[in-house]
């Protein structure tokens, strides 16, 4: 069922966008140690809010051979406005790989924020890896409580931090 333009299960507008955004870093540009890499970015527009609802992880290694998903020394993170997302803040391994779908969550992402997948070169080593990538999916909309009307249209579905 149906209100005011939302839908009644999840309340995001049945006019939202979606967002896919992705990125890759290799040789060079993979993060020395201390160093962390931004492999996709997305920031909600003004007037906007959105959900983030999956994210993708890819190495090279385990392209290659599915046994290889532990990265040891690399910590994946999820950033919303620059700060970790519980629970994935510490991701040391590939839990979504990148091709086979994805568990989803929802995350809120509120006017103007800033969502990020990063990866953190802790102590990372292996040769054996020479690409990294990631990519995150989500949906947007026109929040009207931001703008001149208020009510019908703010999100109230699920949410995490």
């Amino acid at each position: 069922m149906v209100q005011n333009g939302c839908c009644d299960l999840c309340g995001i507008p049945l006019d939202a966008e979606y967002f896919d955004e992705s990125g890759f870093v290799s040789g060079e540009r993979l993060p020395r140690r201390g160093e962390r890499a931004v492999l996709a970015r997305f920031q909600v527009h003004p007037q906007y809010c959105g959900v983030l609802q999956c994210f993708s992880q890819f190495s090279d290694a385990y392209a290659r051979d599915n046994s290889e998903a532990r990265t040891p020394g690399l910590v994946w993170m999820i950033l919303r406005n620059g700060q970790p997302v519980a629970p994935y803040h510490r991701v040391e391994g590939i839990i979504n790989p990148w091709g086979y779908g994805s568990y989803g969550f929802q995350v809120r992402l509120d006017e103007n924020s800033t969502v990020e997948l990063a990866v953190h070169n802790r102590d990372f080593r292996d040769e054996d890896v020479e690409i990294i990538g990631g990519r995150i999916m989500g949906r947007y909309w026109y929040n009207r409580v931001y703008g001149a009307e208020t009510g019908a249209g703010a999100f109230r579905g699920p949410v995490s931090s």
